[in-house]
């Protein structure tokens, strides 16, 4: 997991959003 520079470039917005999800649901 060394490319994330040219096909996870929509990829880490999903996973980040998905992070703030996960917080947002338990912070709740």
């Amino acid at each position: 997991m060394h490319h994330s520079f040219k096909k996870t470039t929509g990829f880490t917005l999903i996973e980040l959003l998905v992070v703030i999800a996960i917080i947002a649901i338990l912070a709740a």
